[in-house]
Parts: C-alpha cells; sequence; structure tokens
C-alpha cells in the first residue's frame, strides 16, 4: 500500500528540514547532541539521525525537544504538519493487511514475544528488523511499519486495545535504552482515549491465552475479520463463527488478566528495571576499561628494559 503527498514532497526532503530546524535550535542553544539526548532521554544516535533526517520521530520527541530548547512549540507544529510516510510499500502478503488497518473502525490484538507493530517505537522496530535485514532495507521495513500508526495515534483514532502477553515486555530487544523508551511509549499511548493496553501476566495461572498472535479488525462496512500470521505469510478468516470464537477467548481473556491501570504500573516496573540495567551495564563497562588499563599498565612496567643495580663494593 502506498500514500503520497497531497503536495508531492518527498519523505526525505521534509524529515531533511525537520532536522535541520532541530539542529538549528539546539546549536542555538549552546548543547550538543549528547547533552540534549540526556535530557529527552534517548540516545545520542537517534538526535543524530532525526537532525540528519534518517529517522522519524514521534510526536513526543518534537514536543520535548520544544520544552528542552525553548521554541516556543514550533517543532511540533512542523512535525504536525509533514506526511512522514508519502510512500511505503509494504511486504506483498500483508498490503491486504494494511489496507484494513487504513479503514478499520475497531482493532483488538493479541500478540506474545514482541511489541505489536502499532505501538513500536522507531528503535525498537529497527533493532528487530536489524536482525534480518541491513543497510537502507532496514530503514524501508521501519518506515513501512511506523506509516501504519498515525491513523491509531491521532486524538479521533478508531479503537485499539492491545492484549500482551507478559514475553513482550521481558524478551530484550535492542539495548535497555531501546527497551526503556518502548515501555515509556506504551506508558504514554496508553493514555489516549481510543487505545487499551492491558498485560496478561506470565505466572497467572488458569488463564486461556489464544495459541498464536491474532487481529480482530471491524471495518466500516460491518464485516469483522480474523488475522493472524506465521512465517512470510497472513491469514485472513471472514467466518463469522469463527470471529465470534475468536472474539470470545479474547474477551475472556481481558476479564481475567491485569487491567489497563494495572498493566501500566506493570510497563513501569519493566521500565525501571531497563534502566537500572542500562546503569549496570555502564558501571560495568567502566570497571572493564578501569581493569582493561590497570593491566596494560603492568604489561609496560613488565616490558620495561632491566638495568642491573649497581652494588656498593665491600670496604677494604
Amino acid at each position: 500500500m502506498s500514500r503520497r503527498n497531497a503536495e508531492g514532497g518527498s519523505a526525505a526532503t521534509t524529515a531533511v528540514v525537520f532536522g535541520e530546524v532541530l539542529k538549528h535550535f539546539r546549536e542555538a542553544a549552546g548543547l550538543p547532541q549528547e547533552s540534549l539526548a540526556r535530557q529527552i532521554p534517548c540516545d545520542r544516535s537517534q538526535v543524530a539521525r532525526v537532525e540528519a533526517g534518517a529517522r522519524v520521530p514521534q510526536d513526543a520527541f518534537a514536543k520535548k525537544c520544544d520544552e528542552l530548547l525553548g521554541t516556543g512549540g514550533v517543532l511540533l507544529r512542523l512535525w504536525a504538519r509533514i506526511d512522514w510516510y508519502p510512500e511505503v510499500q509494504h511486504p506483498d502478503w500483508f498490503e491486504r493487511r494494511a489496507e484494513m488497518d487504513a479503514k478499520a473502525v475497531a482493532l483488538r490484538e493479541y500478540q506474545e514475544q514482541v511489541i505489536p507493530g502499532l505501538l513500536q517505537t522507531p528503535d525498537y522496530a529497527h533493532a528487530l528488523f536489524s536482525q534480518i535485514a541491513s543497510g537502507d532495507e532496514v530503514e524501508e521495513r521501519v518506515r513501512a511499519r511506523l506509516s501504519r500508526q498515525p491513523r491509531f495515534l491521532a486524538d479521533d483514532g478508531p479503537l485499539y486495545v492491545a492484549v500482551l502477553d507478559e514475553s513482550c515486555l521481558r524478551n530484550a530487544v535492542g539495548s535497555p535504552e531501546v527497551m526503556r523508551e518502548q515501555c515509556a511509549h506504551l506508558l504514554g499511548v496508553g493514555q489516549r482515549p481510543n487505545i487499551r493496553i492491558q498485560v496478561a501476566p506470565a505466572g497467572l495461572y488458569g488463564l486461556i491465552r489464544p495459541k498464536v498472535a491474532m487481529s480482530l479488525i471491524k471495518l466500516p462496512d460491518g464485516r469483522e475479520w480474523v488475522y493472524s500470521e506465521s512465517l512470510g505469510r497472513g491469514h485472513f478468516n471472514g467466518d463469522p463463527a469463527v470471529f465470534t470464537r475468536h472474539s470470545q477467548t479474547y474477551d475472556v481473556l481481558r476479564a481475567d488478566i491485569l487491567s489497563a491501570g494495572e498493566s501500566a504500573a506493570l510497563i513501569s516496573d519493566v521500565r525501571e528495571g531497563c534502566e537500572h540495567d542500562g546503569q549496570s551495564r555502564t558501571r560495568r563497562g567502566d570497571l572493564d576499561q578501569e581493569q582493561l588499563q590497570r593491566q596494560r599498565r603492568r604489561q609496560l612496567r613488565g616490558n620495561r628494559p632491566r638495568f642491573p643495580r649497581r652494588r656498593p663494593r665491600p670496604r677494604q
């Protein structure tokens, strides 16, 4: 599925313009990329890629930069006027699903192992696709995935309910910083009036979970579809009896798991754990560096030439 900017602009051009404006305000404030990233917070590489026009930022990123750089809201207004996805190409087997997302009036999902695509941050999606692709292909896949999100993240977006198996939060993707940002994103979008996120805890006995990740899609014409995936294939089933059966399983599961508020508390705990992991990794890195330096100093001392000591002669 492709979408084009009504004015004929390109994503590369508008992304570069946003990046140049951000860079202008950052330099005017006297902040290096690393300092701005630390205050957002995010990785310095994310700021660098946004400024270079190589990464699509979230609206929360633009808003936080406005606050930190004192721009008066310029970046967020510019972000809202840009069509970040004027042209994207989904895999052939996924195009039908993407078309449904573009017009669905309600979407309910169950996901395990990884965060659903509609809720992924750019860095999380980038880390996932980097495992199976490289170079420009990674960027193209990330852009295609993120292109489905704006409709659901809009103020008047359709109903979107996501039930996440706890494995989605526990499976480490990218780095502690990537997971921390991802959890923060879940907490943010979960507060939108049309979005609810619930977690099915791993240790809760008696839950009847769907056997695979699935989506329950309702279209404007009243038709309802069950969607699931296998390796490189999408599966659709429009049989009303099948939809009713899966819908009942889904609704019973939602009733038995954590509420949206309780789920947010669990996500917050996972986020704090990611932050501690990141700090621990930094401390381990510092210790490893210190040990390496000590080892090198010992090696240097050991490689010094040895000169025989001059001993005093005994007195005659």
